[in-house]
Parts: C-alpha cells; sequence; structure tokens
C-alpha cells in the first residue's frame, strides 16, 4: 500500500488533546513521541502536561482564528459520549435521561476539518456518530480491562488491527450474580466494581486516584499505539 506523504518536518510534534480529562490520551501521544497541549472545560488538578482551562470547542475555534493551530502536527478530541451511549437511551431512559445531552461529535468535526491537520474522534463502543476506522480493546494490549473504544481518523489512515478474543469475563456482579474474571469494570462505583488501586494497574494510569477521571480515561496504550503509527506514516523526522 502506498504510503501518504509525510507533512512535516520537526524533532517532536506537538498533538492537542481536546476534552483532554485526566490525560490518559495524552500519556499515550507523549510516550509515542509528541509533545502534548490539553484543555478541558473542568479543573483536571492531575493532568501531567501542559494544559488549559476553559471549552476546548471555543479554544479550538481561537487557535483558528488566531493562527496558533499550526503550531500543532495532529489533534485528538474525546468529546463528552453520553449523548447516544447504551446507557443514556437504554437502561435508565425510564428515569428520563435518554438523549438529554448535547451531542458534540459533529461541531468537533467540522473544527477539526477547518484546522487541515489529520485528527482522530474517540467514542466508547455503540456510538454511532463517528466512523469506525479503528476499534482498541485492552485484549489487544494486555491490559486488565476491555474498553473497546472506536476511532474516526480524519486526513490520514492505517490499516484495522485484528481484534484478539477475550480470555474471559468482566469481573463483578450482573443481574444478582457475581462473575469473576481476569478483567476489572472501568465504569461506576457499584456491582464489585474495582478499588482505585486496581483500576490505576488495569488502565495503566497511575497518576490520578480520582475515581471518575479512571473511569473516563482511555488507557495510554491506546494513544501510544495510535502515535506511532501516525508517526510512521505521516511525520519526517528531521536529521
Amino acid at each position: 500500500m502506498t504510503q501518504p506523504t509525510p507533512i512535516r518536518r520537526s524533532r517532536r510534534p506537538r498533538v492537542l488533546d481536546l476534552f483532554c480529562c485526566a490525560g490518559g490520551a495524552a500519556m499515550g501521544y507523549h510516550r509515542a513521541g509528541f509533545d502534548v497541549d490539553g484543555v478541558d472545560i473542568a479543573h483536571r488538578a492531575t493532568y501531567p502536561f501542559r494544559y488549559h482551562q476553559g471549552d476546548a470547542l471555543t479554544r479550538l475555534a481561537h487557535l483558528i482564528t488566531t493562527g496558533e493551530i499550526e503550531r500543532y502536527g495532529f489533534v485528538h478530541a474525546s468529546p463528552p459520549c453520553q449523548h447516544g451511549c447504551a446507557l443514556t437511551v437504554g437502561t435508565n431512559q425510564s428515569q428520563g435521561w435518554g438523549r438529554a445531552h448535547v451531542d458534540l461529535v459533529a461541531p468537533t468535526r467540522e473544527l477539526l476539518d477547518r484546522t487541515g491537520l489529520p485528527y482522530v474522534i474517540e467514542q466508547p463502543n455503540g456510538r454511532a456518530k463517528i466512523r469506525k476506522d479503528l476499534t482498541l480493546c485492552g485484549e489487544m494490549f494486555g491490559l486488565g480491562v476491555i474498553r473497546h473504544r472506536n476511532f474516526e481518523l480524519g486526513g490520514w489512515s492505517i490499516p484495522r488491527p485484528a481484534h484478539r478474543a477475550h480470555r474471559g469475563r468482566v469481573r463483578g456482579w450482573r443481574h444478582g450474580r457475581y462473575f469473576d474474571g481476569p478483567y476489572v469494570a472501568a465504569y461506576g462505583s457499584g456491582g464489585g466494581k474495582p478499588t482505585i488501586g486496581e483500576l490505576q494497574e488495569a488502565m495503566g494510569i497511575h497518576w490520578t486516584e480520582v475515581r471518575e477521571e479512571l473511569t473516563e480515561a482511555i488507557p495510554p496504550a491506546y494513544t501510544q499505539w495510535i502515535g506511532r503509527a501516525f508517526l510512521t506514516t505521516r511525520w519526517e523526522v528531521a536529521a
């Protein structure tokens, strides 16, 4: 397969990490060889890299308008996923939660396309709002979580990796019955959910002890793999 032309020469490219949460995606890109700037509307005291607190789309629009977006070679975005998620429209619909959240995927994509930069939009499995160019799973990286995540690639592409068979169940209670298994449930706090330490170990995230941040995070192994694939196919390193 013909490889796309490298887009820029730099020793260490910079990635803009939108809706960054605690920095799971950011750490993966850092390990892959990027410098990282994060943006999140919430205060993220443990975010491990340079960080701007504010609305991610407002920040992105500002960077485009001022031309500052040119300092970046790549953008990652993880817009909130409650809109259209299985819990929102399924199990909890009877409680009035269904479709109550704003869909930020479309406006995020619109702004990302305006940057002219290659990008990634990440969403949990089961969301129909993005193209599923990649689906990654913890089993692909030997992690203690399954945590399927879909990724839409804008302006670039790589072959889809094969999905590995799971080794067993996710540990915890289901409908009044306890199941054991090699994976912990990286969501919620009841039903036999893991401790903070177990979550940190399973996800490969040790710089935050906030359960909400851990349960929302992308394992760094995912974006480390994506980042390395991007650098291999799209980034020409200066001698």
